[in-house]
């Protein structure tokens, strides 16, 4: 029987769209089905390179028998986490609060109302241990739903009630003045709770928590705090070293599933690599070690190589799973290295630690075993050869690793994970002076304002070839798309792009503010409405909407002196400071802004042609180094058309390039010599 998903765009309902499940998506038809049959809704939630979605599709939602039950007693939507983040929140929290633990596949039973009364993730197919069936559920909830319909329908008003108390109860905290406390608190709790053998937080599953390493990477920066930056390198090289980072192709997986790093959860994603690229990056800025510089261009060419549209914006995911297993496109065995390298087999496999038992299910997944220094006294060879042969080793392997069938993609683009990708994308090209990268973030940019951003300057979600963007944009959309176009206004100094992150600004405070509060909600006034209107504070694998959009306006207030943006990050990050040094590890985006808003900042304004010797040299002095607390902006000659408040009123001395510096609301004297503005920036 077929479906109503064959005419989604997204790819994870697409895969879902020959399922014997009548699924509908999210929408009108099928809650109107619902409330005139009587019945509940059985609510899917998911994504394309989710593991464990694939194997509840296929061992229940292929399933014939439990199709039946679903189609006889439920009415099924299916929804898509990535398109739609404000439904995902939501029944998350739901399910968190009545089961104490969420992740997906999720699986909630909604009212005829959409108001959620049982929920749960993974089900198998039949009874594992402690486990119930999904078709046991599937009967007691039918049973409930007859027998019990006014205490379930009871329960789901009190949950919804609890739900909405805990959204209102952020806007009551006290409101203190901004200080530096909170930052020094988030940073000795971090050292409290850090992995000092490992790097990172947890034991496992173990995530990389970009967010929270750049934040330490700021503390460093603000007051030379040397635990925040050991905390930063430990797990930055481990991370590296580990499975979590594909030793072949470069970028990152979504996870390890041990405390070490060693073996991921092979998907990869989008929104992380572009978060932790630009993590390495300032790495090296800030050290000049020319490792993190390798990981950040490995990583970056990776999404360039495979991640990338013709017309340029950035695919969401690869897969975990190829041919039906998770990693296999990844995995070696001692064999299969062997017969790729043989002349060097041995020291590739003590070079990546590959053994004829394996790590992972009997294969190998590839990690940094041995320093260069140790296989080369090992195998009695120079380090420089040591080198030159792992290098050919892994082209060797990558060109072989080609030949297999590759992991599945999830082609969609999508506007906030774009404009994370386009920060990091175009900061690099800055600092590494990176043309092809300057290219790909100009182009990136264009692509989504063509595309994604309507003539009435109000964002859409979500664009995949041969479908039409849609869905209302949330909150993240429209901040994280802003701070991508400043990095590229700061790389370019084209000022289109400082225009439309204002007029984004602009959007953001005008949709999404909250009402005789401070914050901001994820979804605008106007959007669809839904059984509470979220408002997501706490980072999860992409930054707080609310954070991302308080540094944004933090950094338009300083480009444009208005206090309306200023005012507004303040008023958000006075409610949220305490929570973020009290716990770290859920609010490093918020504690980022907190950073900048208290410490000493650089306002920098470069006179000259872009392109030119001299101002060139002025501009390496203030990009190149890591200076997290600064804003620059530069044209050749400011004139009535000047759109960034900051160049105005500003001339060159003689015909030089010339650098005025601003500092704490303190202006010093204008300089045109690289090595004068660095003393003024020091």
């Amino acid at each position: 029987m077929p479906n109503h998903l064959a005419g989604e765009s997204s790819p994870y309902l697409l895969q879902h769209k020959d399922n014997p499940v009548d699924w509908y998506p999210w929408g009108d038809d099928a809650f109107s089905r619902a409330r005139a049959e009587g019945k509940p809704v059985f609510l899917s939630i998911g994504y394309a390179a989710c593991h464990w979605c694939h194997v509840m599709g296929r061992e229940s939602f292929e399933n014939a028998e439990l199709a039946a039950l679903l189609n006889a007693d439920f009415i099924s939507i299916k929804v898509d986490r990535e398109e739609r983040p404000d439904l995902d929140s939501i029944y998350m929290d739901a399910v968190v609060a009545m089961t104490g633990h969420g992740g997906w596949p999720m699986s909630v039973w909604l009212t005829p109302q959409a108001v959620p009364f049982f929920g749960g993730t993974y089900f198998p197919p039949k009874r594992r241990g402690q486990h119930p069936g999904f078709g046991e559920v599937l009967h007691s909830i039918t049973q409930a739903w007859k027998q019990r319909r006014s205490e379930l329908l009871e329960g789901g008003e009190q949950l919804l009630q609890n739900l909405s108390a805990s959204l209102a109860a952020t806007d009551e905290e006290s409101a203190p003045p901004l200080t530096d406390d909170a930052l020094d608190r988030a940073t000795r709790t971090l050292w409290q709770g850090f992995d000092a053998r490992n790097g990172g937080w947890g034991t496992a599953p173990k995530f990389p928590q970009p967010m929270v390493l750049e934040f330490l990477l700021q503390q460093h920066h603000r007051c030379g705090d040397a635990l925040a930056l050991e905390m930063v390198e430990k797990t930055l090289q481990a991370m590296a070293r580990g499975g979590m980072y594909d030793q072949l192709g470069g970028g990152f997986h979504r996870y390890s599933v041990d405390a070490n790093w060693l073996v991921p959860h092979f998907e990869k994603m989008l929104h992380d690599n572009s978060q932790i690229a630009r993590l390495y990056l300032h790495a090296y800025q800030l050290t000049g070690k020319q490792f993190y510089r390798r990981v950040t261009t490995e990583t970056l060419d990776y999404v360039l190589r495979e991640m990338t549209h013709s017309r340029g914006g950035f695919f969401s995911t690869q897969d975990a799973d190829s041919e039906g297993q998770e990693g296999k496109f990844f995995v070696w065995s001692a064999d299969e290295i062997r017969a790729t390298v043989p002349q060097h087999a041995e020291l590739v496999m003590a070079a990546f630690g590959v053994t004829a038992r394996g790590n992972f299910e009997g294969v190998n997944v590839l990690h940094v075993k041995l320093p260069t220094a140790d296989l080369g006294a090992h195998f009695r060879m120079p380090e420089t050869d040591v080198e030159a042969a792992l290098s050919r080793a892994r082209a060797a392997l990558w060109a072989r690793r080609e030949e297999r069938v590759r992991p599945g993609l999830d082609d969609k683009i999508i506007t906030a994970w774009n404009g994370l990708m386009l920060a990091a994308m175009a900061e690099a090209a800055c600092v590494l002076d990176r043309a092809d990268y300057r290219m790909a973030a100009i182009r990136n940019a264009e692509f989504l304002l063509e595309t994604l951003l309507g003539s009435d300057g109000r964002l859409l979600r979500t664009w995949r070839a041969g479908s039409s963007a849609k869905l209302n944009a949330y909150l993240s959309d429209y901040a994280c798309l802003a701070e991508g176009l400043l990095q590229l206004y700061q790389t370019t100094f084209d000022q289109r792009w400082y225009l439309v992150a204002h007029q984004l600004a602009d959007s953001m405070l005008a949709h999404f503010s909250v009402q005789d509060g401070a914050g901001f909600f994820d979804t605008s006034a106007d959007h669809e409405t839904l059984v509470v209107r979220p408002k997501t504070l706490q980072d999860n694998a992409t930054p707080s909407g609310s954070a991302m959009a308080a540094g944004v306006l933090l950094r338009l207030g300083a480009y444009s002196g208005e206090r309306r943006f200023t005012e507004a990050a303040e008023n958000a990050l006075r409610t949220m400071q305490n929570m973020a040094g009290r716990h770290p590890t859920g609010f490093g985006q918020w504690l980022q802004a907190l950073s900048f808003t208290v410490s000493s900042r650089y306002e920098i304004a470069v006179i000259g042609a872009p392109d030119a010797v001299d101002t060139r040299a002025l501009l390496a002095a203030a990009q190149h180094p890591y200076r997290p607390h600064q804003v620059v902006a530069c044209c050749e000659s400011p004139g009535d058309d000047v759109l960034v408040p900051l160049l105005s009123g500003r001339a060159q001395k003689g015909n030089n390039a010339t650098a005025y510096v601003c500092r704490d609301f303190e202006c010093r004297l204008p300089v045109t010599d690289a090595d004068a503005l660095r003393r003024q920036l020091h």
